[in-house]
């Protein structure tokens, strides 16, 4: 006597995905449970009916299967069943609209995606898909459902899955919270029973298979008929992909100010967000450090010295012969805009870049410099970078400031290395920044800001011969005098500043830092001095009075 299978009640599995992204061997892999059935495309008859879509099987199709989708559904996606699982595969642009929502508030989901570089390679020798069948879209639509439902699915990419077959599939059944079968990794060859009455046509290769097969070292070349497709269906699978579980693609380390995690930026003549903020690899500041920049600070609804860093970014821009700049009014509007609409209006500092632009090729010549500047502004919530209370340790770095000879710093330009490797110095001597000296061995500034020193009571800085004059610098110098001190610009040894009484850097970014330490050797007596504290005072007040008005700003 045959023992006959109770009927009952089943887990449904919906695996969602895009065509030929191994979703027919994903498929293969759950029939081999003890534990679970299978559905191919149980949407699919719904699909070329509501659709009209032509297929050399549709007519057979159509007569043999349910076309009404919420028949479907009821009847046979979330019909009794012998086992405790059934596994529905489907492809995300069979989701049409008016199919009950049952569909996707009962039972697990999870999402397969596969690189439209491989997608779109393996159609063609075939007729290509269009958008809607590639069904990018549909699965971001998916997924963005799903977690509204408060059920975000897990997303696994075929790739992974046939590198590591057993760890993929583990981690999928435990998000699914299902045991693994070991089972699940191998299976017969040839056709089986429960494929679609399409398998002829699309299941050759998988037919062969008995397992996951490990991804071609090397691709296939792609069509450059299909490049309009790849360029529409890419940002979906990378925003997809960053949702696949250990992915370390859109991994993001801790940010110094968490509220930057969701800026807004100013990229050529829009604004996107964080992740999105990117220029072309064809352009000059790509190619070769070709821009020029200016960091402007944002106090109580005012951007402070705008004209000033404005007038410099243009000078600069100019210096370095650049064409097609936009006007001044059109970079004032840019920085407006992007504050309004990150709601930043205090404590914030404004990284403003204009580069010469993208290049019609790679190479160096400006002449290939043929769609205009690239203007870039991306404000952040940051206060200032250095300890202005407790102050600062300074090292002298090695690497000399450049030389006018070289490239003139006055020109307030992108190519930083000179810089950057001053302080790599600094870092590697635990110091806050690192002082830089000129081709004669006396005191230019450091690799990040200017710097000052008072000795009884005289306040001196550094000739601008090989550093930027920079703008924080000028306005401490014209404080220096309002407050009745002595200010003169002169050449400084660095002995001096090994045994002046106080010492401070100034910058947009740090304000007026006080500096503690040069090399090892304490400055004063170790504390902020009081014309450093004084000039600190005066800075903030004027600050906090005077700037540019941001448009629309009311103080609260």
């Amino acid at each position: 006597m045959v023992e006959s299978k109770m009927v009952g009640e089943v887990e449904v599995i919906h695996l969602w995905s895009s065509p030929r992204s191994v979703s027919t061997s994903l498929m293969y892999s759950f029939a081999q449970r003890d534990d679970t059935e299978v559905l191919d495309e149980p949407l699919y008859a719904n699909y070329l009916q509501v659709t009209g879509v032509e297929r050399p099987y549709r007519e057979e199709f159509l007569s043999k299967s349910e076309s009404d989708g919420n028949k479907v559904i009821q009847e046979i996606i979330f019909a009794p069943g012998e086992k405790t699982y059934r596994f529905c595969k489907h492809i995300a642009s069979q989701r049409l609209p008016g199919l009950t929502s049952d569909l996707m508030k009962r039972g697990k989901h999870c999402i397969l995606i596969r690189n439209p570089l491989d997608v779109l390679t393996s159609y063609s020798k075939v007729s290509p898909p269009s958008f809607t069948v590639l069904g990018y879209g549909s699965l971001v639509s998916i997924y963005n459902e799903l977690c509204d439902h408060g059920k975000p699915p897990p997303v696994i990419d075929s790739d992974l899955l046939r590198e590591d077959p057993e760890a993929t599939l583990r981690a999928l059944c435990g998000d699914l919270g299902i045991p693994f079968q070991t089972a699940m990794l191998k299976w017969e060859p040839g056709p089986k029973p429960f494929d679609g009455i399409w398998a002829p046509y699309w299941y050759k290769n998988t037919h062969k298979s008995t397992g996951f097969e490990l991804p071609n070292k090397y691709p296939s070349p792609f069509p450059s008929s299909l490049y309009n497709l790849l360029e529409q269906s890419l940002p979906l699978y990378n925003l997809l992909r960053c949702y696949v579980r250990g992915s370390s693609n859109c991994a993001q380390p801790e940010l110094p100010v968490s509220k930057n995690e969701k800026l807004l930026v100013w990229v050529g003549d829009e604004i996107v967000p964080r992740e999105s903020a990117k220029v072309s690899v064809f352009d000059s500041i790509v190619q070769g450090g070709d821009g020029v920049w200016e960091g402007l600070r944002v106090y109580n609804g005012k951007i402070f010295k705008l004209e000033e860093h404005l007038d410099r970014l243009f000078d600069s821009a100019k210096a370095l012969a650049f064409s097609n700049v936009p006007t001044r009014e059109q970079v004032k509007e840019a920085i407006f805009k992007t504050l309004i609409r990150n709601e930043m209006f205090s404590d914030v500092h404004v990284r403003l870049t204009l580069t010469r632009g993208k290049k019609v090729t790679s190479g160096m010549s400006p002449t290939f410099n043929q769609y205009g500047c690239t203007l870039v502004v991306l404000a952040e919530w940051k206060p200032p970078v250095y300890d202005n209370e407790k102050g600062i340790v300074l090292v002298t770095a090695t690497t000399r400031r450049n030389s006018p000879n070289n490239l003139d710093s006055k020109i307030h330009h992108n190519n930083l290395l000179n810089n950057i490797l001053a302080k790599i110095e600094g870092n590697t001597a635990h110091a806050d920044d690192a002082i830089m000296l000129d081709k004669d061995g006396y005191v230019s500034e450091t690799n990040a800001t200017n710097i000052f020193l008072v000795k009884k009571g005289c306040v001196a800085t550094p000739y601008s011969d090989y550093c930027l004059p920079g703008v924080t610098r000028a306005t401490v110098m014209d404080l220096a005098v309002k407050e009745n001190l002595v200010m003169v610009e002169r050449r400084i040894s660095l002995s001096e500043f090994h045994t002046a009484d106080e010492v401070f850097t100034t910058g947009t970014m740090g304000e007026l830092s006080p500096v503690l330490k040069v090399d090892g050797r304490t400055v004063g007596d170790g504390m902020v001095g009081p014309v450093t504290r004084r000039l600190q005072n005066a800075y903030t007040k004027l600050s906090s009075e005077s700037g540019v008005p941001i448009p629309g700003y009311i103080s609260t």
